[in-house]
C-alpha cells in the first residue's frame, strides 16, 4: 500500500486512544444504562467533525450543557468520503478523536460506518438529540425513534456562521 493510499483508507483505530473517551457500542449501551439507573441525562450528537472550527467547539459546549454527559458519534474515514465526496476527511479518525477527545465539553466519543446513527441511537435512546442549527427537526435522523422512547430534540445555533467546507475553499482561494 502506498503512503497516499494508507492516508485515504479508514484506519483501524486504537480503542483506548482518545484518553478512554471512545466507546465501542457495547460500552456506550452500558454507560447509557448506568446514566439511566442514577437518572442522569443522556446528549447525543454526531457528525463528521473535520477541521475542528469556533463553531463546533461553542455547538458541542451547547449541547453538553444540556444534560449530564455528552456522547458524540463521530462518522469514520469511509463514512465522511461517502458524504463530503473526494478529499475528505482532511483529519483522519485518529486526528478528530485527538482532538474531540480533549474538549472538556465532550464525554464519550463512538464511531460509526454508516452514513447515519440511525443504528446507535436506536440503541442509546438518548434523553436529548442535538444537532446544529443548519438542521431543520424533520431533517434529523431518527428524530421520532428518540422522542417515542421519551426524549426530545433540540436544535442549536451558534453565533459562528463557519463550516469546514468554507474553511477548505477558504484556504483554497488564498492559495491561488
Amino acid at each position: 500500500m502506498t503512503p497516499d493510499n494508507a492516508r485515504n483508507a479508514s484506519p483501524r483505530f486504537d480503542p483506548d486512544a482518545g484518553g478512554g473517551k471512545v466507546l465501542t457500542l457495547d460500552q456506550a449501551r452500558e454507560v447509557r444504562r448506568r446514566l439511566k439507573r442514577t437518572r442522569a441525562r443522556l446528549v447525543f450528537t454526531n457528525g463528521c467533525f473535520d477541521l475542528i472550527h469556533p463553531g463546533h467547539v461553542a455547538f458541542l459546549q451547547r449541547a453538553r450543557a444540556m444534560g449530564d454527559a455528552l456522547v458524540v458519534a463521530l462518522n469514520s474515514d469511509d463514512s465522511v468520503r461517502r458524504i463530503k465526496g473526494r478529499g475528505r476527511p482532511i483529519l483522519s479518525i485518529e486526528e478528530r478523536i485527538g482532538v474531540l477527545s480533549g474538549m472538556e465539553a465532550v464525554d464519550y466519543i463512538c464511531v460509526f460506518e454508516e452514513d447515519t446513527p440511525h443504528e446507535i441511537l436506536r440503541h442509546l435512546l438518548p434523553d436529548v438529540l442535538v444537532k446544529g442549527g443548519d438542521y431543520s427537526p424533520d431533517q434529523i435522523v431518527a428524530r421520532e425513534v428518540v422522542e417515542r422512547a421519551g426524549g426530545r430534540t433540540a436544535v442549536v445555533s451558534t453565533a459562528f456562521k463557519t463550516s469546514t467546507t468554507a474553511i477548505i475553499d477558504r484556504i483554497l482561494n488564498a492559495a491561488t
